[in-house]
Formats: C-alpha cells, sequence, structure tokens
C-alpha cells in the first residue's frame, strides 16, 4: 500500500511539472550579439525550468538542451545588415537621423527575410499553441504579428534602455526633463539647454516611429499575415509587460508601473578560471592592471596608426600592465607592459583582484559587467546608447569619458591618471557594485517569475495603467489645459468687460458734471 501511495505522489508529481511547463516563442532576429546576449542566458534558464523555448534569432546555440528549439535565421543576416566585426571607419560617424534611418532599414529586411525563411513559413502555417511571445522594441515591431497568428500576450524585452515609443505601451511615464533619451549624452540631472536638446531628441524619435518603423514594418507582415492584420501600434499596446535591461543603481531612478521590470545582470553567468596565460599576466601585475576592450562589434585593430599609437605610448608610461582585446596576431610598437589577445573571456576578467581600470566603449552589457564588480571605467563611446551609459557611470563617480575625438597620448594618460591617482573612483564602484547586487530576487529569478506570471493570469491586464489605453491629448491633459485655460480668459474677458464699463460710466457721469457746470 505504501509503495501505491509513494508511486501516485512520483506520478503526481511528474504530472504537475509537466502541466507547469509553457511554450514560448521567443523573435530576435537583431543581427547584434550583444542585443542576443541579454536575452541568452534568459531562454536557456526558461528551457532549464522545464518551459519549451521556440527561438527565432541568428544565433543558434552550438550544444542543443532539451526543450529549446532553433529556428536559424543566420543565413539572414548579409553584410548590409551585419553589425559583426565594424571597423573604426564604419561607426560614430553618423548623425542621430542617420543611425535611425539604418537600424529602420535593418528592421524592414530582417522582416521580410524572416517571414520568407522556410522554417518560419512552416510555422506561419502551422496550429501550433503557444503561451507567451517574447520580443525587442528596437527597429521593428514587425514580429508582433506572431501574438496576433497565434493570439498570445506579449512580453517585450529591452537589452538596451527602452526607445521613446516603448513606455506608453503599459502607461509608463517618460518623461525628457530628467529622463535622458538613448541617444544622448546627458545625465538625470540637466541644465535648461539639456533638457532643450533632450526634449527636441525624445519629440523626433517619437515621432519618427510611426513613418521609418511602424509604417515599413506593417507593410511587410501584411504580406504573410493578411489585410486583416490589425495595426502594428495597436498590437503594441497588447503588450503584457516590458523587461529593462537597466538597474537605478548606475541609470538612475526613473518611474515604473508594474508593467515595467528592470532586469540588468540578467546575462551574467558564474565566473570561470581563466586561460592559465592571461592568469599569470594579471597575478603579475604589481601595480595592478588595465583591462581594455571595445566590445564583440568593433575590431580594434582598425584603429588609425595615429590612435593605436596614442594608446601605446600613454601604457608604455604607466607601471600598470594592459590586457587588450586585439584581434591581429601581432600590434607594431607594442610596450613590454601590455598583452594582446583576439578573444576575452571578459566577465572573468574584470573579476580578477588586479583590474584597476576597465577601457571600454561604454557598450551596456560590458558596462553592467563593469558595476557588477565594481570596477571603474574610462568610457571612449562610439554609437547608439554608449554615450549615455559613460554618462550614467560618470555621474555614478565610477568613470571617465573620453571621446574618439580627443584621443592623443596625454588625454589618455590623464584619464587612466585621473582614476589611478584618486580613489574615490574605485570607492564609488564598490558602492555602486554593493547597491546593484542588493536585490530581493536575482534579475534571473525575476525575469523568470514576470514571464510566468503574464502565462498564468493570460496577459495580466490588471498590470496596465489606465494611462495606456489614453490618446495622446488626454495622456498630456491637454484637452483639461485648453478648458482650464479657455475659462480663466472668459474670465478675464468678463473683468475687462465689466471694467470697460465701468470705466465708460464714470467718464460718463463725470462728463455730465462738467456740462452741468458750465451751463451753470
Amino acid at each position: 500500500m505504501k509503495f501505491i501511495v509513494i508511486m501516485s505522489a512520483i506520478f503526481l508529481h511528474g504530472l504537475f511539472e509537466i502541466s507547469d511547463g509553457y511554450r514560448i516563442l521567443a523573435a530576435f532576429p537583431y543581427s547584434g550579439r550583444s542585443h542576443f546576449k541579454v536575452f541568452e542566458y534568459y531562454l536557456e534558464e526558461l528551457a532549464n525550468r522545464g518551459h519549451e523555448v521556440v527561438v527565432l534569432s541568428p544565433f543558434p546555440r552550438e550544444q542543443p538542451i532539451s526543450k529549446y528549439k532553433d529556428i536559424n535565421l543566420k543565413e539572414n543576416v548579409t553584410a548590409s545588415t551585419s553589425v559583426f566585426g565594424l571597423t573604426l571607419a564604419d561607426v560614430g560617424r553618423g548623425s542621430q537621423i542617420e543611425s535611425i534611418l539604418k537600424l529602420s532599414k535593418w528592421g524592414v529586411e530582417a522582416c521580410r527575410k524572416t517571414f520568407k525563411h522556410p522554417l518560419v513559413q512552416k510555422l506561419l502555417n502551422s496550429n501550433e499553441k503557444f503561451d507567451v511571445m517574447l520580443a525587442e522594441p528596437f527597429n521593428t515591431d514587425c514580429f508582433l504579428a506572431f501574438g496576433y497568428k497565434f493570439q498570445i500576450p506579449i512580453i517585450a524585452f529591452s537589452s538596451c534602455s527602452v526607445m521613446p515609443w516603448v513606455p506608453a505601451r503599459v502607461g509608463n511615464p517618460d518623461n525628457p526633463s530628467f529622463i535622458p533619451t538613448h541617444f544622448g549624452e546627458f545625465s538625470d540631472k540637466m541644465t535648461f539647454m539639456q533638457r532643450l536638446s533632450n526634449t527636441v531628441s525624445y519629440v523626433a524619435h517619437y515621432l519618427h516611429y510611426p513613418f521609418t518603423m511602424d509604417a515599413p514594418g506593417y507593410e511587410v507582415a501584411k504580406e504573410f499575415f493578411g489585410d486583416e492584420l490589425p495595426l502594428l501600434s495597436e498590437l503594441a499596446r497588447n503588450t503584457s509587460l516590458i523587461f529593462i535591461n537597466s538597474h537605478f543603481s548606475f541609470t538612475r531612478p526613473v518611474p515604473l508601473v508594474p508593467g515595467a521590470v528592470e532586469v540588468a545582470g540578467i546575462h551574467l553567468r558564474p565566473t570561470k578560471k581563466l586561460p592559465k596565460d592571461i592568469d599569470d599576466f594579471l597575478n603579475g601585475a604589481e601595480h595592478g592592471a588595465i583591462y581594455f576592450c571595445m566590445g564583440s562589434m568593433i575590431r580594434a585593430e582598425t584603429l588609425p596608426a595615429d590612435k593605436r599609437d596614442a594608446f601605446l605610448q600613454a601604457f608604455a608610461e604607466l607601471p600598470q600592465r594592459v590586457l587588450w582585446k586585439w584581434e591581429n596576431d601581432s600590434l607594431p610598437g607594442r610596450p613590454h607592459n601590455v598583452k594582446i589577445a583576439k578573444w576575452l573571456p571578459q566577465f572573468d576578467v574584470l573579476n580578477h583582484p588586479n583590474i584597476r581600470v576597465f577601457m571600454s566603449h561604454g557598450g551596456l552589457l560590458g558596462t553592467i559587467e563593469a558595476v557588477h564588480v565594481g570596477v571603474p571605467m574610462v568610457g571612449i563611446p562610439m554609437y547608439g546608447d554608449q554615450n549615455l551609459n559613460i554618462k550614467m557611470v560618470e555621474t555614478a563617480g565610477m568613470g571617465v569619458m573620453l571621446h574618439y575625438s580627443d584621443i592623443t597620448k596625454d588625454n589618455v594618460l590623464k584619464a587612466l591618471k585621473t582614476i589611478l591617482d584618486n580613489s574615490s573612483y574605485m570607492e564609488n564602484a564598490k558602492r555602486t557594485s554593493r547597491i546593484f547586487r542588493d536585490r530581493p530576487m536575482s534579475p534571473m529569478d525575476t525575469a523568470i517569475y514576470w514571464t510566468e506570471y503574464v502565462i498564468r493570469h493570460r496577459g495580466a491586464p490588471h498590470l496596465r495603467t489606465a494611462g495606456a489605453d489614453l490618446p495622446l491629448y488626454q495622456y498630456l491633459l491637454l484637452d483639461v489645459i485648453a478648458v482650464l485655460l479657455a475659462g480663466v480668459l472668459a474670465v478675464l474677458f468678463i473683468i475687462y468687460f465689466i471694467l470697460k464699463k465701468f470705466v465708460a460710466f464714470v467718464r460718463g457721469g463725470a462728463k455730465t458734471t462738467s456740462k452741468s457746470k458750465k451751463q451753470q
């Protein structure tokens, strides 16, 4: 009898485990590897916790895992849309408008190529069932059509600071007076001119979205989902939740409704032992070490000779050792204290106790890693949100910004010595790290909980504020302001009219008195 009870319990436990497993569709076709790294560990963890995950991306897993199915879009990445191995001539030269137009073009191309992909076509023509869809609100919303096709709630996952047109989807306040835009270079405390510039940038980005991203993506989506497909802007309004790759410890506090959840650090994995040659090099750094990396997209070896030599000459005058991610086999003029490597396990390197400074382009993932570990930064922003990331690090007192155009031997030395010779930068980095790590749940557990929460509550519409459904003129109280102004103007007019009549009456009485006196 006891055996039957035990076996029944095991059976029921397994049954409940299976019933708790959800089917999740994840559409992340953007070709930026750093973007996908934000989602990758989270998607793996969803599968490891018993959920079936179908992932559309150009980054299939090298080692398959149970319940994780790739729809490989690698062949969609062409020379025109690739953001791998960028040279220094490819970045940091265009305006915000040019950047947006390029991103929009890539988005439309990704829509068409993804929907035409044979495996995606098979998915579109299937009767598969899903419980939720994950998508990034970045340079296109065309993939929200999957949510319409499968009639499932949508969770947006922003790998960077959210674009100006995204917060309204869950009714989250977004005020350019203290919230800097994605492409800006301001902190949360701005001068009048900075607020003016930030507001103009915010409005420009907000207004261009319907024309450069929404409309072109919708036309492509209609070809594959039919003319009855609702507008993408309508589908976007059905967003149940937004995960944001940010944390108030360094991206500064902003108001967040229940449907907007910060998960910065979700990409971080447990540290591993460094390769022996790297470990020996850092262990032997008597005065500490500097780690220099321009990220996974930019090839540092394409630096112009004058910029490269400026770094080398500056490094040669420092007692610290320098570990530099350099994609070539040799580095002309390399000083004895500089070691190069084509690839480095960045998070593991930053965790080495001898790292004193992290020199970086200011990519968000590297910035988060530096914040987590507590390593001060010298940031050399090149494109996208990198100016904003480094500005936030500066505001936290744990870094300095060095513009690419200002790179000289003296300026590189000045930036590095500012941090090396002033202990407050390391102290602020450690303080920020403590704040960043101090959370009731880890970023991963937070994201998993809210993903399952949205599914359990069938889209969790109760998370949305009423502001998400208000038209813009009502959200900004323009109708109320118009009525109040009309009321004030009406009162002023009445007062003016009464005063005018009163003055006319007084003057009329005065004239009558004067006439009477003359007649006498």
